[in-house]
This record gives structure tokens, C-alpha cells and sequence, in this order.
């Protein structure tokens, strides 16, 4: 048994997957022969059907699926037996053909926004990895429902890449060590890259553009003939883009998109794109239009083959946003959705949050149908347990699970996640999975509630700083004074709401419609505005702070009750205590904040610094 397998949610399953296992078919029949053995269980026969491709149906003593589905159907078999649970009833598909991780890597084994260690598969410039915990990493993908990894940063430098450059045999080599799992690979790209090949432009009009792009796709997918496709980030935070040569991204994307057209390749351009070098004197730009501002009148205008990845808000992976406008914008182009696996704003793998409840909200908020794919910021790392705190793989799984089905009750793939994990008994399973449904509610009550955003200590983004970010270059204001807080999103306002269609825009157009967790998102308030339950806007923040603390304390109490094995039990313990101290760091600044510009005591006489 390798060390490698500690702590995930698939314990039934204690030994490495052989090399021998080169196909999804020869995986699913080791897996079930182990799993079915430790469960104490008859293993099922497979039958592969290729028209099925993903998709799967258990009848009988059978699990039939395509040359992928045949794998999923036999991780949903092994996942409902040993969780106790029904085995899936007729023909199950995924409900998006793309379900990626997007890893933020960079080739020196770094992780930017990483919370769980260094690279698994970076280090000192080069693509290596151990081989055993490679293929646990895709038997934990594959059993979640995975089926892409991009494999470096969207921010792109110079060894990165050369992934599709000189180092493309070991791309390669990483590729079949995922292939066995139905993971395919996808690579962050350069938008600038053939100005290092003496190119002399990066023009993506310029026909010896064109052709450079050509022949580096032909070279890749000969070396990868399965290959996902390429990520750009472009014009963003400084990153090379078409906007340089008067170019639009729609004909920066379709380039890129027409080089890899004829191997099957999807082109990936993120649509994060606004001002980074925002004066805060101007009150007139709003970086939450941004990207609808910059991409709904290229609606229509992008290749079959290129996906516009949206981030799930406006402005970046806040504790609450709304969703992005742009969901409604673009009927015509096909979207993704991207969300954040990383912490980077809601705890950063210390504190708790868990996010399937969240993701189904902006599902809900999305026009039907409207997107075709989804990504997830990772939150991988070389940790032994792969996420940093023990409960993020809660996270990585219930992504997975989401990007299957996102309709899917959150509460109860947690619950699949808690007994999968730890075989709690009945009440400390439920104690469990109700802290993990509350997390996301607590951890937004002590730090940026009613819609705030962007309190955050500048760079690392962990920690309260009210300030942090109030005059800098990121368009990321509050505008807190001693009479209000809040910026005025509406059509009176910047005009942010004008960007939904009517029915959207009259949730939140009107202070008193808006619902209280976006109010200080699309209303500049003053302290004394008397919310809903009759509480004035300023004790309503000071009450969440308060409580959310306690909270944060109470969970403290519920998870030292738990049976949880070591060593997850310390990991437990440790980060709970850093979560503790975050949430009280955070009531005490931004309640003596708010108390030194209103000047408004506490109803309640709790302790608030002078």
C-alpha cells in the first residue's frame, strides 16, 4: 500500500493502480475486483458500449457504459455500495461534456493562490511526478466525475511555455498517465509566444501568425492526439493580448481556435478582463461591467470550438457576488462557467467553507441551458492529503459530483463525501455535514457580509484590512464613509444593473427588493437605513460579526466531538484554532472600523475597540 493513498474519499480502495492498467476499461475491472473484496460484496460484470461515450446504466449484476462511462459506472457502484446508498437507476450522462480543473502551477513547483502545498506535478522547471500518486490523483478525479486537468497557470511564463514547445514528450508522458482515468490534459498557452520564435508580431491577423500557431498544433496533438485543447488568459492583469494590435478577442480567440479546429481541440479564453489600473478618485467606471461591457458585443462572433470561460460573478471569487451578467449577454457564444476550488477569498484551506451550496444558487440564477461547460480553479497540492484541510476534499469532490449534475441536492453529495470519508456514526455524520451546509453562511457573517467584498489584506488575500484595497489600482471600492457604505450599482447609480434583463434587474434595482446578502453590492447605504427585521444597517453588521464569530467558536466544539481518524483529527484541531483566530481578528477590525466612522454604539454593549 503506497503512503500516497492517505485521506481521500475513496478508502475502500487501499492499493496503487497497477501501470498495467492502461485503458478506463482495465481500470474499472481492478477497481471493482478491490472494492467489491473489501466490501465484502459480488463484483458486477462490464460491458463497453462506444456509443454510450461518458454515460453509463446498471441493470442487474451489469454496469454498461462507454469507453469512459464504463469507468464512472464502476466508481458510482463501488461509491453507493460503501456509502450505504442506492446504486444509480437507469442511464446516467453528465450534464456538461467539459469538467475541468484549471491548475495555477507554474513550472518551478510553485502554486499561485496554492493552499495545499507545491506542484504535484512541477518541480525546478520540469514536469515530474510520482507515478503512484499520479494515478490516485486520477482515480480521484475520474470517481468525482472529472475529465480535465490544465496543467499550468494561466498566467504563463517562460518554462510553462515550453510545454507545447521542447517539453512536449514529457506533456506527453503525463498525458498517458492520466489517459487510463478519461483525464484529459489542457494547456495554458502565451498569447505573445511566437515573438520568442522570431516571429516578430503577435498579430492574430498576421498570416505567419497564423501559421506558427499551425504548426505548433500539429506537432502537439501529434505528440497528444487527445488533447482537450489550450487555455488563454489575454489583456488581463498585464498579460499579453490582441487589444495590442488593435484586435478584438473574438479574433484573438477564433485564431488560436482555427489552429487546433482540425485536431478536435476547444480553445478556452477567459473572459477576465477590466481596468487594473483604475484611479479611485473615478467613480464613474465599475469594474463589475468589465466583462460584460468588453464581450456581449462580440456575442455571435467566436468560433464553434472556442468556449468563453466566465467567472460565476463580476468581479473575482468574493465571498458573495451576484451572478455575472454575461451568462445573459452572449446567447449566441458558447460559455463556461468558472468557479474557484482555491480559497483564495473564503479561507484559503484554514477556515471552512464548503461551496456546493453556493454553486447550486448560481445555477439557479442562470438562464437555461446557457452554458456548456464549467471549470474550477484547483485546489490541488503536493500535501499528503491532497487539499490542504482535511474537509476542502469535501470541495474537490463535490465539484466533480456538481459539473455531473449540477441539480443535484448539496446536502446530500456532502453527506456521500462524510461517509465515503469517515464512516461517522449517525449523529456525528449529521453533526458534520450540517457545520459543512453552515460554513459558507458563518465564514460570510465574520468577515464580508451584506454583499461587501474585497476587505481583504492586498496580495496574500487572507485576513481582514477594510482598507486594503479602498484606494488602490483594482477597481475594488466600498466607498465606507462616516455617513454610508456601499456603492450605488443601480441605473441611477453606475448602471451595473442595466446589464440584466428586466426580470433580474428588478431584484435588485430597488434597496428594499434587494436581498440583504447583496445589499451593500448594489446600494450606497447609510448606517441608520432600517433593515427588514427593523435592525438599522449598522447593528446588522455589527450582529454578524458577533455572530459569525461564535459560531466559528461553536464549530470549534462540534468537530472536537467527532471520531475523526488521525491524522486528520489534529489537521482538524490545528486549523480550526487559525480559523478561530481569523473570525475574532475579523469581527474586532471591521466592527471598530464601522463603530469609528458612525460613531453608532452597540445595541447589545459588546466589547468594539475605540
Amino acid at each position: 500500500m503506497s503512503t500516497t493513498l492517505r485521506r481521500t474519499w475513496l478508502p475502500f480502495l487501499n492499493e496503487d493502480v497497477p501501470e498495467t492498467c492502461d485503458t478506463p476499461a482495465k481500470v474499472a475491472a481492478y477497481e471493482l475486483k478491490l472494492g467489491c473484496a473489501a466490501l465484502g460484496i459480488g463484483s458486477p460484470k462490464l460491458a463497453v458500449e462506444p456509443s454510450m461515450g461518458e454515460g453509463y446504466a446498471i441493470k442487474d449484476d451489469t454496469i454498461t457504459g462507454g469507453s469512459v462511462g464504463i469507468l464512472y459506472g464502476a466508481y458510482a457502484f463501488l461509491s453507493a455500495k460503501a456509502a450505504g446508498e442506492p446504486v444509480p437507476e437507469g442511464t446516467q450522462s453528465p450534464f456538461w461534456r467539459l469538467r475541468m480543473l484549471n491548475s495555477w502551477d507554474n513550472a518551478d513547483g510553485s502554486v499561485e493562490r496554492g493552499y495545499s502545498g507545491r506542484s504535484l506535478w512541477f518541480e525546478g522547471g520540469e514536469l515530474t511526478w510520482d507515478g503512484p500518486r499520479i494515478r490516485q490523483l486520477g482515480r480521484m478525479l475520474a470517481s468525482a466525475g472529472i475529465n480535465v486537468l490544465c496543467v499550468n497557470n494561466v498566467n504563463v511564463r517562460s518554462d510553462a511555455a515550453r510545454l507545447i514547445e521542447d517539453r512536449l514528450p514529457d506533456l506527453a508522458r503525463l498525458a498517458d498517465a492520466f489517459r487510463p482515468f478519461g483525464v484529459r490534459l489542457m494547456v495554458s498557452i502565451e498569447f505573445s509566444r511566437p515573438l520568442a520564435h522570431g516571429v516578430g508580431t503577435a498579430d492574430p491577423l498576421d498570416v505567419k501568425v497564423q501559421a506558427w500557431w499551425a504548426e505548433r498544433a500539429n506537432a502537439v496533438w501529434a505528440a497528444i492526439p487527445d488533447l482537450a485543447g489550450f487555455l488563454v488568459k489575454a489583456d488581463s492583469e498585464h498579460r499579453p493580448g490582441p487589444f495590442t494590435y488593435g484586435r478584438t478577442h473574438a479574433e484573438g480567440a477564433n485564431m488560436l481556435a482555427r489552429a487546433i479546429a482540425p485536431h478536435g481541440g476547444t480553445l478556452v479564453w477567459r473572459a477576465f478582463v477590466y481596468n487594473c489600473q483604475q484611479d479611485w478618485r473615478d467613480t464613474a467606471t465599475d469594474r463589475p461591467k468589465a466583462a460584460c461591457e468588453t464581450y456581449a458585443p462580440l456575442d455571435g462572433q467566436f468560433d464553434e470550438n472556442v468556449l468563453l470561460q466566465v467567472k460565476n460573478g463580476p468581479f473575482d471569487f468574493q465571498v458573495r457576488e451576484p451572478v455575472s451578467p454575461t451568462f445573459y449577454a452572449m446567447p449566441n457564444t458558447n460559455l463556461a462557467l468558472e468557479v474557484q476550488l482555491a480559497q483564495e477569498y473564503t479561507g484559503q484551506q484554514i477556515d471552512i467553507y464548503a461551496m456546493n451550496p453556493m454553486w447550486r444558487e448560481i445555477v439557479a440564477d442562470l438562464p437555461p441551458r446557457t452554458v456548456s461547460a464549467i471549470a474550477a480553479v484547483s485546489n490541488l497540492g503536493r500535501d499528503d492529503n491532497y487539499t490542504g484541510h482535511p474537509f476542502a476534499a469535501a470541495n474537490l469532490y463535490g465539484f466533480g459530483r456538481f459539473a455531473w449534475d449540477p441539480f443535484a441536492d448539496p446536502e446530500a453529495v456532502l453527506r456521500t463525501w462524510a461517509r465515503l470519508t469517515y464512516r461517522l456514526p449517525a449523529a456525528q455524520e449529521d453533526a458534520l455535514v450540517a457545520l459543512l451546509m453552515n460554513s459558507r453562511g458563518v465564514y460570510e457573517k465574520y468577515t464580508a457580509n451584506l454583499g461587501l467584498d474585497w476587505m481583504v489584506n492586498p496580495h496574500n488575500h487572507y485576513g481582514p484590512n477594510p482598507l486594503g484595497y479602498e484606494f488602490d489600482l483594482w477597481g475594488t471600492y466600498n466607498r465606507a464613509d462616516r455617513n454610508a457604505v456601499g456603492v450605488d450599482r443601480t441605473a441611477a447609480g453606475t448602471g451595473y444593473t442595466l446589464q440584466y434583463p428586466e426580470a433580474m434587474r428588478a431584484r435588485y434595482e430597488k434597496a428594499e427588493d434587494c436581498p440583504d446578502n447583496l445589499k451593500l453590492f448594489f446600494h450606497r447605504l447609510p448606517y441608520d437605513y432600517a433593515m427588514a427585521d427593523g435592525r438599522t444597517l449598522i447593528q446588522r453588521l455589527y450582529d454578524d460579526h458577533f455572530e459569525g464569530c461564535a459560531e466559528s467558536e461553536a464549530m470549534a466544539e462540534t468537530l472536537a466531538s467527532l471520531d475523526l481518524p488521525e491524522p486528520d483529527k489534529t489537521e482538524v484541531r490545528e486549523r480550526m484554532a487559525k480559523q478561530i483566530k481569523n473570525a475574532r481578528e475579523w469581527r474586532d477590525v471591521l466592527n471598530t472600523f464601522f463603530h469609528r466612522l458612525s460613531g453608532a454604539e452597540d445595541a447589545h454593549g459588546r466589547k468594539i475597540y475605540d
